[in-house]
């Protein structure tokens, strides 16, 4: 099994690296793979269970499209063909149309999804996420500068918004999923505070009947905060 994570010297905020971590410390053989800006992908020449990506600035957004832009169609046919993606806070935004700045201009992404990202550099958006996928509850939190807007095009949501935002405030549907493409704005240790979702991950992977690293701990770590986000009297701004 190899998990290739994209760029860790500029893709590394929020305690998300910490993902593959946890999932390396519940399938120990795994071949954990790390691609620098300066390599090609190993995802090109290699049979990669499952590629990686998460939060970064938005500088380093720039840069990652840069070196992604040549690989798009390659990406595309790794999800058609049912290749395993988790992308994580605004690492979501590389696949998408566009990230429109403040000032008008715009950064070109991807364009794999027919979504839109606008920027308010001076309205971080701070909250707790309580949210469904299938039946299961998935808890988590997010930090941002942009949200997303539709398109044309139906684009599916990874998650069912409960309480917080989806792709934007106004909207449900959060994140994106295509295949086994999955991407979300949850941010920090997603596997981590959500066991039950990292089995299905480890299902995808073909190690279905496998215990997680710490599992009784994570378990009742997200029972309890299960609780705490349901309950109606708990902030979810901060």
């Amino acid at each position: 099994m190899k998990i290739e994570i994209l760029y860790p010297e500029v893709c590394y905020l929020y305690g998300d690296l910490m993902n593959i971590e946890y999932l390396h410390r519940s399938v120990p053989e795994a071949e954990i793979i790390k691609t620098s800006l300066k390599t090609p992908p190993a995802f090109l020449n290699d049979d990669v269970d499952m590629i990686y990506l998460c939060s970064m600035t938005e500088r380093a957004q720039e840069l990652v499209i840069d070196a992604l832009r040549p690989y798009k169609e390659k990406i595309e046919a790794l999800i058609d063909r049912g290749t395993i993606f988790l992308i994580t806070g605004n690492a979501l935004e590389i696949f998408i149309r566009s990230i429109e700045n403040e000032d008008g201009s715009a950064v070109e992404a991807l364009g794999l999804f027919d979504l839109m990202a606008k920027r308010r550099m001076m309205d971080r958006y701070n909250a707790l996420y309580l949210g469904k996928f299938g039946d299961i509850d998935i808890v988590g939190l997010k930090s941002q500068f942009a949200h997303v807007f539709d398109g044309i095009s139906a684009v599916d949501g990874l998650f069912t918004t409960v309480r917080g935002a989806g792709r934007n405030p106004e909207v449900k549907p959060e994140g994106i999923r295509r295949n086994n493409f999955m991407a979300t704005y949850v941010l920090g240790p997603l596997l981590v505070m959500n066991p039950l979702f990292t089995k299905y991950i480890m299902t995808l992977l073909g190690v279905k009947d496998r215990a997680l690293a710490f599992e009784e701990a994570a378990m009742d770590s997200y029972n309890l905060r299960l609780k705490e986000f349901t309950d109606p009297k708990r902030g979810f701004d901060y």
